[in-house]
């Protein structure tokens, strides 16, 4: 009876070895992954896409992820008048599947720790440094962009593409936070007053504008009313020329006979002058007349 089961055992056996076999040399690659064949640790030549893949038992599949991938960071940088600052940030990055194997082979699997931190740090402190801390409060933009522009061409000979850095929190000291609140205080004070006083000149402006304007239009009338009236008097004295001169030219000989003897009353007069002298004239009677 035991006899006659042992084929079936051997069977059994066999094929169970023969699953083992294909799991151990059978793997899957993950979608957006890259398989990096090993060989006793060794990095083959070789790399595979996402999908089913036989290898041999002693061979082991590493996988890279291709994906994009983010980390978050902490750290402290001083700036060039020596303020601390405590920055909180993230990095966006992936890596290239052609140089997935340079990667592997050259740093290994934890690369971000053991190579992007460790630049990313220093670069932010290097950037940091060449500003003051009142102008780092403004500039985090700038300062994102200019650490991703270096650490970028730091991790472009490994394949690592660094697509973003955003510095989320930018914190100082509380002495320096208060100064600068301070500062702004004042800012803004002082601002107003200006603000104030501009206004104030810009009324006294006006005013000063306003009363010129009705200084100018004053004067105007006053020129326009005088040159009416110097017009009204060369019109009056023109007038008068020609009339004259009309009635010069209208006087003749005979007229002025005319004229003196039908204002002469038909006497004759006492005394008459001659140089110094007065000479009496002869009175030729009473009722005496003219020939």
């Amino acid at each position: 009876m035991g006899k006659k089961y042992i084929p079936l055992i051997l069977t059994v056996a066999a094929l169970g070895l023969l699953a083992v076999l294909f799991l151990n040399c059978t793997t899957q690659v993950p979608t957006g992954y890259t398989g990096i064949l090993t060989t006793f640790g060794k990095v083959e030549g070789v790399t595979l896409e996402a999908g089913f893949h036989f290898r041999s038992p002693f061979q082991k599949i590493i996988l890279m992820d291709n994906r994009e991938q983010k980390r978050t960071f902490t750290t402290q940088a001083f700036s060039s008048d020596i303020q601390q600052v405590d920055i909180q940030g993230s990095v966006n990055f992936n890596i290239n599947k052609s140089t997935a194997m340079t990667l592997l082979r050259e740093v290994g699997t934890d690369y971000f720790n053991t190579l992007i931190l460790p630049r990313l740090l220093e670069n932010i402190k290097a950037v940091f440094s060449k500003y003051s801390a009142e102008k780092l409060i403004a500039a985090r933009d700038t300062l994102s962009l200019q650490v991703r522009t270096v650490l970028s061409g730091e991790m472009e000979h490994y394949g690592i593409n660094v697509i973003n850095i955003s510095l989320e929190d930018i914190d100082f000291t509380d002495a320096f936070t208060n100064a600068v609140e301070e500062k702004q205080v004042a800012e803004q004070t002082k601002l107003r007053v200006e603000t104030e006083q501009a206004q104030q000149t810009s009324v006294a402006e006006a005013e000063a504008r306003r009363r010129v304007i009705t200084a100018e239009a004053e004067l105007s009338a006053a020129q326009k009313q005088a040159e009416a009236e110097a017009y009204a008097i060369r019109a009056k004295a023109q007038a008068e020329s020609e009339a004259n001169q009309l009635l010069a030219g209208s006087i003749t000989a005979p007229l002025i006979e005319y004229v003196k003897w039908s204002g002469w009353n038909g006497q004759w007069p006492s005394t008459m002058v001659s140089g110094d002298a007065a000479l009496p004239v002869l009175n030729l009677g009473e009722g005496s007349v003219a020939p």
